[in-house]
C-alpha cells in the first residue's frame, strides 16, 4: 500500500540529525528521499559510534554506524561531488525531478556554489526548498555554528532542566535537532499543500534556535505577564502539583493530576492513606498545592516509599489517577503497549541480518506509514539514480564517475 508521500520525491542535502531526522520520516510516509552525500567520506554521521559489524567482519571498514542507520533508513544514497561543476549539474537536474530539497549547510554555502533557492528555482519553480540552521539564515549568529546543545543552552532548555540548586542537565534526547526536523517536516508538507493552489513552490527557513523558542511557550508567557523567570525545579511541574516522578519500593512512579475541579485528587489522598488532606483548603487546587509544595510533597514522598512502582501503578490507573513507571530503554522495548504499536519493526540489513528499528508513531488508516527499507551504503543508488530517474545512459553514468563528479 503506496504511503501519503507516494509520488513526493525529496532530495536530501542534510547531515548529521536534524536534516535527516525530517527526511527519514518522509521516507517513512511513502516519499522517495534520495540522500546526496560527499564522495568517500558521505554524511559524517557514518562515523559517528558506536558501531556494528557483521558476523566475520575482518577490517573495521567493514562496520556500520548505529547513530547513522537510526536516522536514515528508507532513503536512496547516491554521492555526488558538488565541487566539481558536472557534480553540481548532476543535482540541479535532480531538483528538476523533485517536489522538495532540503539542505543544513551553514548559511552562504548553497549560494556559493551556485545552487542557492534562486538557482534551484530557474529549474524548478515547483520545488520547495528548506534550509535548516542553527540560527537560520539571517540575523547577528546566522554565520555561527551550532549543534543541539548549543540551542538548547541558548533557547534557554538547560536554564530550566535539572534540579533546584544544580548546574544545567541536558535532556536525554537531542531535543534541539528534533524539535527544528519536526518543523521542518511540517513547513515542508505545508508549502507542498499550498502549492496545489498557486502552482509554485517557495524557500523555508527553519532556525534551531527559533524552534527551541517556540517550544517554550509556557516559560516565556510567564516571563512577559507576571515577570517570572523560570528555574530548575526537576521532574515536577511548575503550575500543578503533584505532577512530577516520585520514588518508590524498587524504583520512581510518576503521578500527574492537573488543575482542580476534578476529583482525582481526592482519590490520590485516599490512595495514599491521607484522607486528611482532602478537605484541606491549602490543598484544593493543583495551583494552590504548588503554593504550598514544600508543606505537601514530604509527606507524598513518604507515603510513595511504601508500594512499589507496579503496585502504585496498578492502584492509581484502578482509580483514575493519571500514573506510569519511569521505565529504561529496556523496559520501554519490551512494553506490551509500545510493542502492541508497532513502535519497533524489524527490517533485513544485507549484511546484518535482521535489525530492529524505531517504528513511526503516524497511524494512518487508509495509507500506512513506516520504515520501508534499511538504511543505504555510501553511493548505492548512484547507478540507480543516474540512468533510472535522470535518464542517462550507462556511458554518460560512467564517464562522471570517471571524471570524480559522482561515486
Amino acid at each position: 500500500m503506496p504511503g501519503p508521500l507516494d509520488g513526493i520525491r525529496v532530495i536530501d542535502l542534510t547531515r548529521i540529525l536534524a536534516g535527516p531526522f525530517s527526511t527519514m520520516l518522509m521516507a517513512d510516509l511513502g516519499a522517495d528521499v534520495i540522500k546526496v552525500e560527499q564522495p568517500e567520506t558521505g554524511d559524517p554521521a557514518r562515523g559517528n559510534g558506536p558501531f556494528l559489524s557483521p558476523e566475520g567482519a575482518e577490517t573495521d571498514e567493514q562496520a556500520f554506524s548505529t547513530y547513522f542507520m537510526s536516522i536514515n533508513r528508507g532513503k536512496r544514497s547516491i554521492a555526488i561531488d558538488l565541487a566539481n561543476p558536472k557534480g553540481r549539474e548532476v543535482l540541479l537536474r535532480l531538483a528538476e525531478t523533485a517536489d522538495v530539497l532540503i539542505e543544513n549547510f551553514r548559511p552562504g554555502s548553497m549560494q556559493r556554489l551556485g545552487l542557492d533557492y534562486e538557482a534551484v528555482r530557474t529549474r524548478n519553480p515547483r520545488i520547495v526548498m528548506c534550509s535548516v540552521s542553527g540560527f537560520g539564515q539571517t540575523g547577528p549568529y546566522a554565520q555561527r555554528a551550532a549543534l543541539d546543545v548549543i540551542v538548547q543552552g541558548m533557547g534557554g532548555m538547560l536554564s530550566i532542566t535539572g534540579e533546584p540548586g544544580r548546574g544545567p542537565v541536558r535532556p536525554g534526547a537531542s531535543i534541539g535537532d528534533i524539535t527544528a526536523a519536526l518543523f521542518a517536516t511540517i513547513a515542508i508538507q505545508s508549502a507542498l499543500l499550498e502549492r496545489e493552489r498557486s502552482g509554485e513552490g517557495q524557500y523555508i527557513d527553519i532556525g534551531m534556535l527559533d524552534c527551541q523558542v517556540s517550544i517554550m511557550e509556557n516559560a516565556f508567557m510567564r516571563y512577559f505577564t507576571l515577570g517570572q523567570v523560570p528555574q530548575r525545579i526537576g521532574t515536577r511541574h511548575p503550575s500543578s502539583t503533584p505532577f512530577q516522578a516520585f520514588q518508590t519500593a524498587d524504583g520512581y512512579v510518576v503521578v500527574a493530576i492537573m488543575g482542580g475541579g476534578t476529583d482525582q485528587w481526592p482519590l490520590f489522598c485516599a490512595a495514599i492513606d491521607h484522607v486528611e488532606l482532602m478537605d484541606d483548603a491549602r490543598y484544593l487546587t493543583g495551583w494552590s498545592r504548588t503554593q504550598h509544595y514544600e508543606e505537601l510533597i514530604p509527606v507524598i514522598e513518604e507515603a510513595m516509599l511504601q508500594k512499589t512502582t507496579a503496585e502504585w501503578v496498578e492502584v492509581l490507573n484502578e482509580m483514575g489517577v493519571p500514573a506510569g513507571p519511569v521505565q529504561d530503554i529496556a523496559q520501554v522495548a519490551g512494553d506490551p503497549q509500545v510493542n502492541h504499536r508497532e513502535m519497533f519493526v524489524d527490517l533485513d540489513h544485507p549484511a546484518l541480518g535482521p535489525v530492529r528499528f524505531t517504528g513511526n508513531p503516524i497511524k494512518l488508516s487508509r495509507t500506512p506509514s513506516g520504515p520501508r527499507r534499511v538504511p543505504p551504503q555510501l553511493g548505492e543508488q548512484t547507478i540507480e539514480v543516474l540512468t533510472a530517474d535522470l535518464g542517462m545512459t550507462e556511458e554518460e553514468a560512467a564517464a562522471l564517475l570517471n571524471e570524480g563528479a559522482v561515486a
